[in-house]
């Protein structure tokens, strides 16, 4: 695949802004719309303990980009607020990879998005999530929420705990549709379903399992013992994929991965996952092109 391919034209939108529930202290967001991105060769910035192969980009849990706001604290696969690396900007069409930590009684005040497809999957502890669309719900560990942003909406996240921190990831990605009708969904799932198999979390389909995004892009989440293999297909051509370890010591083919590491291939049919300690893993297939 040439190297072009990796980059397109796209529009951050609204920016994020993050406060505090106490302080109300302003995260200031320095790529809140992004130029004609630039081809700059990859576009992820290989640190020295990272490698570039042919088809395969290794990101170790260190090279991430770190913010501690004191109440927030977040570890940013790809720029996002005051982290800026121009070739580290997007894997495809996966914008935002955010390893977030709350603490106790605090959060994301209110603040806008559009055209976005946003997804928060909590790791521990309970988020408090209201919007404009006159949503307001707890997301747990064990639940998936997604926004379509489209025209634009107005939300906030709150850890509504007094004692104890939330840990969540939040995901970006570009939509295949732009200006649609902004739209909330939630699902529990059931940690059964992820034992010793790849359990569908999210896909383009309101039909099939998990919840469901404006993009060609499938989400599946594995518990794997130590000695036992998994085989992952990918459901669409010319897609990539991208898997961030949770927990554990994974071999993906060839490449062994620790806690938080991540591997994003493209130019393949299939990965083979081996686990070399019980670990979960966080498989994200998405397009590698903006359309």
């Amino acid at each position: 695949m040439d190297r072009k391919d990796f980059l397109k034209k796209g529009l951050l939108g609204t920016a994020i802004l993050a406060t505090s529930g106490v302080a109300a202290k302003l995260i200031e967001n320095n790529i809140s719309e992004l130029d004609n991105l630039k081809i700059l060769g990859f576009n992820h910035l290989p640190p020295e303990d990272s490698k570039i192969m042919e088809n395969k980009i290794l990101y170790k849990s260190n090279s991430r980009g770190s913010a501690d706001h004191g109440w927030l604290k977040s570890k940013h696969t790809f720029s996002f607020a005051n982290y800026y690396n121009p070739e580290r900007m997007h894997f495809g069409v996966l914008r935002v990879l955010n390893d977030d930590f709350v603490a106790p009684g605090m959060g994301f005040g209110t603040h806008p998005h559009d055209n976005m497809e946003i997804i928060s999957i909590p790791l521990e502890g309970d988020l408090e999530h209201k919007d404009s669309m006159g949503n307001s719900t707890i997301i747990k560990n064990g639940d998936i929420q997604v926004m379509s942003a489209g025209t634009g909406i107005q939300h906030s996240e709150f850890n509504n705990s007094k004692n104890n921190p939330v840990k969540f990831l939040q995901i970006w990605l570009f939509p295949n549709k732009r200006n649609v009708q902004p739209r909330y969904d939630q699902l529990s799932l059931l940690k059964e379903d992820s034992l010793g198999q790849f359990q569908q979390i999210l896909s383009p389909d309101p039909t099939d399992a998990g919840v469901w995004i404006h993009q060609d892009a499938w989400f599946h989440i594995a518990q794997i013992e130590p000695g036992k293999e998994l085989k992952y297909t990918l459901k669409k051509a010319g897609n990539g994929i991208y898997s961030f370890l949770l927990n554990g010591t994974i071999r993906i083919d060839d490449i062994e991965l620790s806690e938080r590491d991540a591997l994003g291939v493209w130019d393949t049919k299939e990965l083979n996952y081996s686990a070399i300690t019980s670990s979960q893993v966080l498989v994200m297939e998405v397009p590698m092109i903006l359309e």
